[in-house]
């Protein structure tokens, strides 16, 4: 799985505010960055993002991942909207789980990404939501 196209969906979540800054945008560094994706190409995605791969070339593992990014991507300020939570749904449906899946995986991921939740756990939890 690509990531500059997580990233994308990533940024495509933080910029439903109107702009992309603060703790979200540090995440999105921070995530480009550990992932070897310079500051000036995650600058890039933001100006010209790349599509959600297609749903069949993507592992369950990969499906969960991008769940878990932007679930905590949508907590990272404190301030959830409505349209970050259309947005997160919307994506869940798009991956294959049911719109329901988002306010479960939100209680169990923390806002702060150096509190590791239990992955496995949260994966088989996830699983029971798929079409």
């Amino acid at each position: 799985m690509s990531i500059k196209s997580q990233l994308s969906t990533l940024i495509q979540l933080a910029k439903i505010d109107g702009e992309f800054a603060g703790e979200e945008r540090e995440l999105i560094m921070m995530l480009g960055k550990a992932n070897g994706i310079s500051e000036k190409e995650v600058l890039e995605l933001v100006e010209n993002p790349e599509p959600l791969p297609p749903l069949s070339t993507m592992t369950d593992d990969d499906r969960f991942e991008y769940l878990y990014n932007i679930v905590q991507l949508m907590k990272i300020d404190s301030q959830v909207y409505l349209s970050e939570i259309k947005y997160c749904e919307e994506l869940a449906e798009k991956l294959g789980f049911k719109k329901s899946v988002i306010s479960k995986l939100s209680s169990k991921v923390f806002s702060d990404p150096a509190i590791t939740s239990n992955r496995e756990a949260l994966k088989r939890e996830v699983r029971k939501f798929q079409h």
